[in-house]
């Protein structure tokens, strides 16, 4: 199936973009789970254990041919984006929004920028003027590491690429400004952890 952006230009997946090849799953530790699962395994933990009600949001698309190839079934050919995505998750915990965007790359050393999109940090800044918790969580897939990016220091880092410097976050700056998790088994990847540990910071 073709996927468009409003402006008509075709969606590539960014793992797509990072590797020249679809991303297959990795099979390391989190047994074949791509980020987005493991994300939705523990968003369902912390519902169904009243702790944070977060989803990820859904992604509005127009859909534009439709093949049949038989009566009961229907095969979506193309489609478009109906509008720019903003991130890819949100919610309510402890009285506060939640806001943030899953990225993977399986760089070693760095996060490419490239990842991100201008309309997802404008997002994110206007999210954090309205006193709202908005963050990246990165997973760096061949190392099987993953970490909670608070906007704050994100941002000075997308800055640096606007005036001119790396087009990327080096992997030691990543673990200088952020709080690293480990995955387990319950909930899979507890980012709120994480986040009361960097509102401790804050205070």
């Amino acid at each position: 199936m073709t996927i468009r952006y409003p402006n008509g230009k075709k969606y590539v997946p960014v793992q797509q973009l990072e590797t020249g090849r679809k991303k297959t799953n990795p099979s390391f530790s989190n047994r074949g789970k791509t980020l987005e699962d493991e994300l939705n395994d523990t968003n369902e933990y912390y519902l169904s254990n009243n702790i944070a009600v977060i989803h990820k949001k859904p992604v509005p698309i127009q859909v534009v041919n439709v093949k049949y190839p038989a009566r009961s079934a229907a095969v979506i050919t193309e489609a478009y984006f109906r509008s720019p995505s903003t991130t890819d998750y949100n919610g309510v915990w402890n009285g506060k929004y939640i806001d943030f965007e899953a990225k993977e790359t399986k760089n070693r050393t760095s996060f490419p920028l490239q990842n991100i999109h201008e309309h997802q940090v404008e997002h994110m800044r206007k999210v954090s003027e309205q006193n709202g918790i908005t963050f990246l969580l990165v997973k760096f897939t061949v190392l099987d590491r993953y970490f909670v990016v608070p906007y704050e220091y994100f941002e000075k880092k997308w800055e640096r690429m606007i005036e001119g410097g790396r087009k990327s976050i080096t992997l030691s700056e990543i673990e200088e400004m952020s709080i690293e998790i480990e995955a387990r088994y319950n909930p899979r990847l507890d980012y709120l952890s994480a986040l009361k540990k960097l509102q401790n910071n804050f205070n």
